[in-house]
């Protein structure tokens, strides 16, 4: 399965996660000028450092740069964003992959989330109850 190139995301949504990743602070006038839904997802996404994700998060974060193969059907898939957690992206902008939870009989509730920017990763621990930006940079 090929999937899309990450592209340069533009308009408000990217203003306020550059801010956020360069240490700014979101004053109300720029949440307000992305809109509702984008302001209410940057609030509810927190960040983690790279090296403070769980070694299967690397793993998944290696493959995904591989382009799989992936231990799941599926891996890959586009994600919904049904909780509305994540910034507003047109459908197919986010796809979702498996982080394997040692010991768990099934997929378990970690997933690594991308979106089409350049190292753009989202992690959750909780099955999409809240998400972290990836920083890879630390």
């Amino acid at each position: 399965m090929r999937f899309p190139p990450r592209a340069a995301r533009t308009g408000a949504a990217a203003v306020l996660l550059s801010t956020l990743l360069l240490g700014g602070a979101v004053s109300a006038t720029t949440a307000h000028a992305a809109g509702p839904v984008a302001s209410a997802s940057v609030l509810a996404v927190g960040d983690i450092c790279y090296t403070d994700l769980p070694p299967e998060a690397h793993d998944t974060l290696d493959l995904i740069e591989q382009g799989g193969p992936y231990p799941f059907d599926q891996d890959g898939t586009v994600f919904q964003n049904r909780e509305g957690l994540l910034p507003g992206q047109s459908s197919g902008y986010y796809h979702e992959y498996t982080v394997i939870t040692p010991g768990s009989p099934t997929r378990g509730a970690r997933r690594i989330v991308t979106g089409e920017e350049h190292q753009e990763d989202y992690y959750t621990a909780d099955h999409y109850a809240s998400f972290d930006l990836v920083d890879h940079g630390c």
